[in-house]
């Protein structure tokens, strides 16, 4: 048989079955009749977007998966070791005396940020939004404004947080080039100045210095369920998802570091990160 020979077992290929016709009959009546006997094609199927939902919508489904994530580690706690409790308890001093340190070298900086912020476009010079911390737990995240006060409004689209599983996967969030951004917050995220207030967070105990990149509670129902690890680790300021990629990683990318931070993390691996976060902030690598 020649390898060009419709196969059988393709039905799109097989062969119109034979119609009766009567002598006599219209021939109009003998087209219908063949075309109703011959079988349907197959259907393609084409990927369709998500259908968008409001973004209050998506707020409320997220922070109800935080809450219940945070009721499920509330249940089962994690005890510790007496040297796993001195490790925290050392670590978090540690991250105590970063922090002051950081918040006062930078407080001038940040004192003509906060001006510069306010001069360019109209709205406060602080960003103040929900993230997930540790077991689902929702705190205020704090950096320098870099959006438009009204981005929401003009670009509704990008805040439903919709999307189908084809989209997920390659889902970016920045670029190079959004529309969103303010001239200033342009330069503020390509020197990583806008991170400057994340310091408050780390005094306050919200962040780590090193960790997994703090989520948007809306993003969170696109998690898979063995994805979710990433929460058992509290967040940090840098991690390996900024130190691997930055900006330049997908949504998946992205989660894929942060849970190799949760399998491997160790002092020396926090060292290795911030000392590489250094390096690159002072390339101006990465970021947008």
């Amino acid at each position: 048989m020649s390898d060009l020979a419709p196969q059988p077992s393709d039905p799109r290929l097989a062969p119109i079955p034979s119609v009766p016709v009567q002598p006599g009959a219209p021939l109009l009546s003998q087209t219908a009749r063949m075309a109703a006997a011959a079988p349907a094609p197959a259907k393609i199927h084409h990927p369709s977007p998500a259908p968008k939902q409001s973004p209050l919508l998506a707020t409320m489904r997220g922070e109800a998966l935080c809450h219940e994530l945070l009721l499920r580690a509330e249940a089962n706690p994690q005890r510790r070791t007496l040297a796993q409790s001195l490790s925290a308890a050392a670590e978090r001093i540690v991250e105590i005396v970063v922090a002051l340190v950081a918040l006062t070298l930078t407080a001038p900086i940040m004192l003509v940020l906060i001006i510069l912020v306010r001069r360019d476009t109209p709205g406060p010079a602080i960003f103040r939004q929900k993230r997930v911390g540790l077991n689902g737990r929702l705190f205020t995240f704090y950096k320098f404004r870099t959006l438009y006060v009204d981005a929401r409004q003009r670009f509704p689209e990008l805040y439903s947080y919709s999307y189908s599983r084809e989209e997920i996967q390659q889902l970016a969030f920045k670029r190079e080039q959004d529309p969103r951004v303010t001239p200033m917050g342009r330069w503020l995220r390509k020197s990583t100045m806008d991170e400057f207030p994340n310091f408050w967070n780390l005094l306050k105990g919200d962040l780590a210095l090193v960790g997994p990149r703090p989520e948007i509670p809306e993003m969170v129902p696109h998690y898979r369920p063995e994805q979710l690890a990433k929460f058992s680790v509290k967040p940090g300021i840098t991690g390996l998802a900024q130190t691997n990629g930055r900006g330049k990683l997908s949504f998946q990318d992205t989660i894929a570091w942060d849970l190799e931070y949760v399998k491997r993390r160790s002092l020396w691996l926090d060292v290795k990160a911030v000392l590489k976060t250094i390096q690159l902030v002072l390339r101006l690598d990465g970021a947008f």
